[in-house]
């Protein structure tokens, strides 16, 4: 990466950037910075490490090592980050930010790769998630004619779940990582497993969504 400008110096407030855009010469698609997070918290108690991580995983944070890390700067990203590092000063850690330009053709196609990978790997896991939990969760309570409106709800609880994962994926999913279609499609179609169960419940119980009350 080029030298590092620091954020305090230059970064606009409130400002949103874009989404990357691909360049017409076959550049890969690339932010107009990256953001570059160092910081180090105590090390007791673990739970604070963790919950630092854990924060900036959820941001869709990239580590290049322990407690170095790299982020696109688009969206909300940089004010995202501000807060992560206000609470690593309450925690009476320390960090350091800097704005890096894109410049290294093959060190940014590394970074996009990265980040793509990142994301399909999440779109895996929900689609794991959907085809041998969720799909199996349904044809389970077939088996066992557990045909109530409490086991649908929870059912619907469930999907609910597996929706928000989704769209937290997507939204971090800033350069397109592959698998997103297929995820689209899985969860559709436990989306109709689940009314073609609902519509059975009130069938089984007369709409009183009580096991045993049908007709």
């Amino acid at each position: 990466m080029t030298s590092p400008a620091s954020a305090s110096a230059s970064r606009r407030r409130g400002k949103t950037q874009p989404r990357p855009e691909a360049a017409a010469s076959g550049r890969p698609t690339v932010p107009p910075f990256w953001l570059l997070l160092t910081y180090k918290v105590p090390s007791e108690p673990s739970r604070v490490r963790v919950s630092v991580w854990r924060e900036l995983k959820r941001l869709g944070a990239l580590y290049l090592q322990q407690a170095v890390c790299v982020l696109p700067d688009v969206g909300k990203v940089g004010e995202d980050l501000d807060q992560i590092r206000q609470r690593i000063r309450n925690l009476d850690g320390t960090s350091y930010f800097f704005r890096v330009p894109p410049g290294d053709h093959e060190q940014d196609a590394s970074l996009v790769a990265s980040f793509k990978e990142m994301a399909a790997k999440e779109y895996s896991e929900i689609v794991e998630e959907c085809r041998t939990k969720f799909v199996k969760e349904i044809e389970f309570e077939r088996f066992r004619e557990n045909y109530s409106f409490e086991e649908a709800e929870e059912i619907r609880q469930d999907l609910e779940k597996i929706h928000r994962w989704f769209a937290r994926v997507v939204e971090r999913d800033w350069f397109g990582g592959p698998g997103r279609t297929d995820c689209e499609q899985w969860l559709s179609t436990c989306e109709s497993l689940l009314e073609e169960f609902e519509a059975d419940v009130y069938e089984r119980t007369s709409g009183t969504g009580r096991a045993g009350e049908a007709p």
